[in-house]
């Protein structure tokens, strides 16, 4: 049975108020959270932007829920040091912590100052990394000299088994890559409304890692009715929906809404899946359990303790 879990948006919430909604969540039923990591949420109505890090700790000592966010190290995060934070995080709550790793975005890891690699230069530099990670989970003492620099590195404090290790895909071709690569544990991709498009990238993946587990994470707005539903998911997810890999290369929140003026209504609604009818929702993670072993629902509107609620009573309630 596919389990379903809560998107944690710290683009959209202030730290304070995800903490709360991941207790209302748990105490629902809920079993599982992705949080997301950003320096810059992806527009200016978004408007936040916590550590993702310092968030976790809170959120796992008042839940009893599973966590993962994604990473992408190599930047902003020295593997070692996502490393070290990883570990503690899983030592004081055994088996409760995984992570994804992806080739990052210029939104965030541009606060470095970094000269943004290509596509190919980030992927190397994110399988080092990961391997630098799992070297130092192995209790190695680790020197390395590459796309990034490690002198001497020894984790003191390990927990006994190390977070999985689960890689980040949006095409079908980074997805074949993982699915190529030993140090990944599983894939995380998007759950949309095109499914073939969906499960083309798992099968991309599956067609060399048919063991390994694929996570969604869902792309959803709900709301009270459908006219609020749109709104909510253009007013706060139409930045995210512009096409191509150009996103990867924006700078700032103002350059994301600069492009997000262009996209309409229609476009959102390739991009989300956008309904007020409960039934409409278990029909769609319906078909992500075809495909995925998990599935994070992330509704991309404000509305999100009526959307816990209700999910918890009528959608939850039709996978048990």
């Amino acid at each position: 049975m596919t389990d379903l879990g809560y998107h944690a948006s710290h683009e959209q919430f202030p730290p304070s108020e995800l903490l709360a909604l991941v207790e209302r969540a748990d105490e629902r039923g809920f079993e599982h959270v992705l949080a997301s990591d950003h320096f810059h949420p992806w527009s200016e109505r978004q408007g936040e932007s916590g550590h993702v890090w310092s968030w976790l700790g809170a959120a796992m000592a008042n839940t009893s829920m599973t966590y993962g966010t994604v990473n992408a190290p190599g930047y902003r995060y020295h593997p070692a040091i996502i490393a070290q934070a990883a570990a503690t995080l899983r030592e004081m709550f055994p088996e409760r912590l995984w992570f994804a790793v992806g080739s990052g975005q210029l939104l965030n890891e541009g606060i470095t100052g970094t000269d943004w690699p290509v596509k190919e230069q980030r992927n190397e530099r994110l399988a080092e990394s990961t391997e630098i990670m799992q070297r130092l989970w192995d209790g190695e003492e680790v020197t390395h000299h590459g796309h990034v620099t490690v002198e001497r590195a020894t984790l003191w404090t390990r927990p006994d088994s190390p977070p999985p290790v689960v890689g980040a895909a949006l095409s079908e071709e980074t997805a074949s890559w993982l699915g190529r690569a030993d140090w990944v544990d599983g894939m995380i991709t998007l759950g949309t409304p095109d499914h073939e498009a969906d499960a083309a990238r798992v099968e991309a993946y599956r067609e060399h890692a048919p063991a390994k587990d694929v996570y969604l994470k869902t792309q959803l707005s709900w709301d009270e009715d459908d006219d609020a539903a749109l709104m909510g998911a253009t007013d706060q997810w139409r930045t995210n929906c512009v096409p191509g890999p150009v996103t990867q290369q924006l700078r700032t929140p103002e350059e994301f809404d600069e492009l997000g003026a262009e996209i309409h209504e229609e476009h959102v609604e390739e991009n989300v899946r956008v309904s007020a009818d409960l039934d409409d929702h278990v029909e769609w993670i319906e078909r992500d359990r075809e495909i995925a072993d998990r599935v994070y629902l992330h509704n991309v509107n404000t509305n999100q303790a009526a959307f816990v609620d209700a999910f918890a009573e009528d959608v939850l309630s039709s996978f048990e």
